[in-house]
């Protein structure tokens, strides 16, 4: 997987089931496009090398919950270009991955041009993202990854809602992670209530998002945090100083902040 040349990468859009699609090649990187919207972008010699700012949020938040030694088993929903799964691939040669796309032409395109690794790392499979999660066997996964887009929204009627977030602490191992990535504008209603909803299934919640974004005053991605027990407070620090020194910087809400972003004040999540 690391060091691999760069592929003589076709750059025509391609059809796949959601429109159009196509990679756009800049030196040493390839970005996957959707729609005209950037979807998913590689460094071909630094697999954690990530442009978008949510997948080094994430990327941050798997540095501090799993140790270097660590080998998670995850379940990336919404695989796109499978950045992240590289990249964690990378970090923890050992960690296994499961990344389902509905998408098959773009599944197909993804996997003959962009630097993969093969299995058994990682398995791209083309399915359901609800129905991928929702049949997940108990505890299965130290990670799970949500990064499922319509258009440039996320799907509220589904991810928000009470029984997403209960598949996904169902499908979570003690001590591990889940992390959803969503796109928001002001005044953020559906992060809001699938946050209360994961509220009800996890021990510990947490945001990560641009003050700006926190404030509803702008549009732009966040990450909700979900685990089954609170993290230590060493590496909650160390998450967000690291959050706090991006290049564009970020925040980490916990605690009663949290639930008084998610409009539940009167609760207790820690």
């Amino acid at each position: 997987m690391d060091g691999m040349p760069l592929r003589n990468i076709p750059t025509e859009p391609f059809a796949v089931a959601s429109g159009q699609a196509r990679f756009e090649v800049e030196g040493d990187s390839v970005t996957l496009y959707i729609n005209a919207l950037p979807s998913s972008q590689f460094s071909f010699s630094s697999p954690t090398d990530f442009e978008f700012e949510y997948m080094r949020w994430m990327f941050a938040a798997c540095e501090v919950t799993f140790s270097k030694t660590a080998a998670p088993r995850a379940l990336h929903l919404g695989a796109g270009g499978c950045a992240l799964a590289r990249g964690i691939a990378h970090r923890w040669r050992d960690s296994r991955h499961l990344a389902v796309d509905t998408d098959a032409e773009l599944a197909k395109q993804v996997r003959t041009y962009l630097p993969l690794p093969r299995k058994p790392v990682l398995r791209l499979r083309v399915a359901d993202a609800a129905q991928t999660l929702s049949a997940r066997p108990p505890a299965s996964h130290d990670l799970i990854i949500r990064d499922v887009f319509a258009a440039d929204g996320t799907m509220d009627e589904l991810w928000s809602g009470a029984q997403a977030a209960a598949w996904a602490a169902s499908a979570l191992r003690t001590g591990g992670l889940f992390l959803a990535n969503r796109g928001e504008r002001p005044p953020g209603t559906g992060a809001r209530a699938e946050l209360r909803a994961l509220m009800e299934q996890f021990a510990y919640t947490a945001v990560i998002a641009e003050p700006g974004l926190l404030r509803g005053r702008r549009k732009g991605n966040l990450v909700l945090v979900a685990r089954h027990e609170p993290l230590d407070g060493a590496a909650e620090a160390t998450l967000a100083r690291k959050l706090r020194m991006g290049a564009v910087p970020a925040r980490l809400i916990v605690g009663a902040e949290a639930q008084q972003w998610a409009g539940r004040a009167d609760r207790n999540n820690r």
